[in-house]
């Protein structure tokens, strides 16, 4: 069994140059919050700038320090960009075919009263798969009013489950940007990330959504948004006679391609788990499997069980996936600049001092990043911008662990990412404004289920640890 400690060689004595370079991560993450929290400066830019104060304070030659960003910036981007870019594809063939509706009202359909909360967990987790936390909020919203209007069923016992499979997916499974970026920077396998992911999205959802939504129901009980209820009827009546009477996919192929990426993926690990190299079946699946071409093929696919059986043409189809991509711009950009953090951490020498210094202290690899995680995450409320500063400052520490071990720190980090969302986190005001939720209510109910979500997925990383 790899040991869950920092398998570095023994630390040399503390110099005055690791003195300067604690200091520079710690200049460089401050001007990152100050920007982001204060100044409310775009994450790419304050991920920039903070890498030029990283690197200067440390004492990189600035030539040096713009190579270094660079560099990161964009090995990042071509490792991830075209992944996020795949999924977003994805997902806007599944909103616009109306395959996510056929989702919602084929699992609805087949749920009573009181199995209600775990509908809409199934509803979140599958619609979440190929789509970004915002674009599935939005999208269920609509979803989550009209069940429980109808229903008479508390608000939160609706929303709650929903939103726990959601941010669950956003933090912990690919290809969301946060996993995908962790995966790359600390040389992770994909396929056994996605599955090891899986492994602890289930109890997290379960315990964080349906559990935890039978005591948020009871705490808080806000009324449902009268003005957003009116605007969900009047674009219910303003939709075209064409739209309302389109063909949708069916619940089961609309399922089928949703999962078919996932499916490759980890076939991929599997086969390389339980069949010898050379063997033609783990050849074909090392292709298939490839996170690239799995994708790939997933949107091909999309583009004919999701747009062709929506009627869609073929300059239909185009323009959806045209349409999903400047979403993800900004996204793109964070990414990058993350990228190019990390990559300043890593050649100014930060992380190489981080690591020995977590060895002298003797702190499991698995509690530092995702402690390093939570900090990040409550100074500038991003899951994304926790996730991609903590891997790449847990990097070096990767370097001696086992696949297995190199996995759950990937979800150690992410676990991190999604504690206690609080009020310099735009998820907080989107659930905020959606459900009608004062403040303290809202952090009552959001932000002590984000808590919950880390801390449930973090132990279960931990007992993950103790048995691969």
């Amino acid at each position: 069994m790899t040991p869950l400690v920092t398998p570095l060689a023994s630390a040399a004595a503390w110099s005055g140059h690791d003195t300067r370079l604690i200091v520079a991560a710690l200049a460089g993450i401050a001007v990152i919050v100050l920007l982001i929290t204060k100044l409310r400066t775009h994450p790419f830019l304050a991920l920039a700038l903070g890498s030029g104060v990283l690197g200067l304070v440390a004492g990189m030659a600035p030539e040096k320090l713009i190579d270094s960003f660079s560099a990161g910036l964009g090995s990042t981007v071509a490792g991830v960009g075209v992944l996020i870019a795949l999924g977003a594809m994805l997902g806007k063939l599944l909103a616009d075919s109306g395959g996510a509706e056929e989702i919602v009202d084929g699992i609805l359909r087949r749920s009573s009263d009181r199995a209600l909360p775990w509908a809409m967990t199934l509803i979140a987790v599958l619609i979440g798969l190929p789509m970004f936390f915002e674009i599935g909020l939005v999208l269920l919203i609509p979803v989550i009013l009209l069940v429980a209007r109808r229903s008479g069923r508390p608000l939160l016992l609706i929303a709650m489950p929903a939103l726990a499979g959601l941010s669950v997916l956003h933090g912990l499974v690919p290809p969301h940007p946060g996993p995908l970026v962790a995966i790359d920077t600390l040389k992770a396998d994909l396929g056994l990330t996605l599955g090891l992911g899986l492994l602890v999205a289930i109890p997290t959802v379960i315990v964080s959504g349906p559990l935890f939504a039978r005591f948020a129901a009871r705490w808080v009980r806000p009324a449902p948004p009268e003005r957003l209820e009116r605007e969900q009827v009047q674009d219910s009546e303003d939709t075209e006679p064409e739209d309302r009477d389109r063909p949708r996919p069916g619940f089961g192929v609309t399922v089928a391609t949703i999962l078919l990426p996932v499916l490759l993926m980890l076939g991929r690990a599997v086969v390389e788990i339980v069949l010898p190299e050379g063997h033609v079946v783990r050849t074909v699946f090392e292709v298939l499997g490839t996170p690239l071409i799995a994708l790939l093929i997933g949107v091909i696919v999309a583009m004919f069980t999701l747009g062709r059986a929506a009627g869609f043409g073929r300059a239909r189809i185009s323009s959806a996936i045209a349409d999903s991509l400047p979403p993800i711009a900004g996204i793109l950009l964070i990414v990058g600049a993350g990228g190019g953090f990390k990559q300043t951490l890593v050649d100014s020498g930060v992380g190489k001092v981080i690591g020995e210094a977590a060895q002298g202290a003797n702190v499991p690899v698995l509690v530092l990043g995702w402690l390093i995680a939570v900090g990040i995450r409550l100074a500038t409320g991003s899951a994304t911008v926790a996730t991609i500063s903590a891997a790449g400052i847990a990097a070096p520490l990767a370097a001696g662990l086992s696949p297995a071990h190199v996995a759950l720190l990937v979800l150690a980090i992410g676990a991190g990412s999604l504690f206690f969302s609080h009020v310099n986190d735009a998820g907080f005001w989107l659930v905020k404004e959606y459900l009608g939720m004062s403040v303290g209510e809202t952090i009552r109910s959001w932000s002590v289920m984000e808590a919950i979500i880390s801390v449930v997925s973090f132990c279960c990383v931990l007992l993950l640890g103790l048995v691969i």
